[in-house]
């Protein structure tokens, strides 16, 4: 007998339960693996609270490192014993897990468990953001949300390195140290920061907005945006938008909205390696830092999503089996 987390409905961090379970078996193209760390992501509370449909009962997550322990028929390209990590593992709250084969990831030698765990959804994401949705160019203004966070440290991080003016949000005075010190240039409140980038950018506003806090930010990133410039609404921390009426993307200025997710970035094995390479090595050869900002015991899963949802955390969240 294992252990995994089970929320048998729809509800709040208290749905979850950590129980016994029959360990799962590897079908045609999967991997069982022995999970080392598992990350604990806004999609997670999600498909927790039922904003996102799935089945119950429910086990959580989807992100996940780890060690093979077995593999199904057809697999080839891993063996028992490789170090993987995965952004699309099947309910890795547990003490082990189910992946395809395509969508598992080797790690590098030098990244320990939990920085391969902290990488593979939030890295990814960081990574198709700027090279996909909008591809940032040296020069470009960006103004990225909740910079202390997950996506936020990464994210600053990335677009620094590609020679961007980054702009960033944050609430507490302990989250503005975080950001600057992942090189962000420009740190600003949430209460008002539309007028303060309209003020430091000379009323022109950036060329890009990564919004990842939904319903609360929203109309302040249209407004920061510049003539013919792109909100990228990728998250909803603060609830989801309401229905927009396009006349407003004319009225601001000619602009885009897109509302990505990664699965529409990750089409194949090919593309998914292309980002986890560049991600996991900038990792391993410590030009991109990973903050593990907090590691709760699988069996405290439900505090970590209270901790998560009240904007407590900063950096990744992991479970440990």
């Amino acid at each position: 007998m294992t252990h995994a987390i089970l929320a048998r409905q729809a509800g709040g961090p208290e749905v979850l339960e950590y129980t016994g379970v029959e360990p799962p078996t590897p079908g045609p193209g999967q991997l069982l693996f022995k999970v080392g760390a598992a990350g604990v992501n806004f999609i997670d509370t999600y498909k927790r609270s039922g904003t996102y449909k799935v089945q119950y009962p429910f086990t959580p997550g989807t992100e996940a490192a780890g060690t093979v322990e077995a593999v199904g028929d057809g697999v080839t390209g891993f063996a028992v014993g490789d170090r993987i990590a995965t952004a699309e593992g099947i309910n890795c709250y547990a003490d082990y897990a189910l992946v395809d084969e395509d969508a598992a990831l080797p790690v590098p030698r030098g990244l320990d468990v939990f920085t391969a765990a902290a990488l593979p959804l939030q890295g990814m994401t960081a990574h198709y953001l700027m090279n996909s949705t909008f591809k940032v160019e040296s020069g470009h203004r960006v103004l990225l949300h909740a910079g202390a966070g997950g996506v936020g440290l990464l994210l600053i991080q990335m677009l620094k390195a590609r020679g961007a003016e980054v702009f960033t949000t944050v609430s507490t005075d302990e989250k503005e140290d975080l950001a600057r010190g992942a090189g962000a240039d420009h740190v600003l409140r949430y209460e008002g920061f539309a007028e303060r980038v309209r003020e430091i950018t000379g009323s022109t506003g950036v060329d890009v907005v990564y919004d990842g806090v939904g319903k609360d930010t929203f109309d302040g990133s249209l407004s920061a945006l510049r003539i013919r410039g792109m909100l990228v609404l990728f998250g909803a921390a603060s609830g989801p938008v309401p229905p927009v009426d396009p006349q407003r993307l004319n009225a601001g200025g000619s602009l885009f909205l897109t509302r990505p997710t990664m699965g529409h970035y990750l089409q194949d094995a090919a593309e998914r390696r292309w980002r986890s390479d560049e991600v996991f090595a900038a990792a391993a050869d410590g030009s991109l830092k990973v903050r593990v900002g907090a590691r709760y015991p699988l069996s405290q899963a439900a505090l970590a999503h209270r901790d998560l949802e009240g904007r407590k955390t900063t950096g990744k969240v992991l479970l440990v089996p």
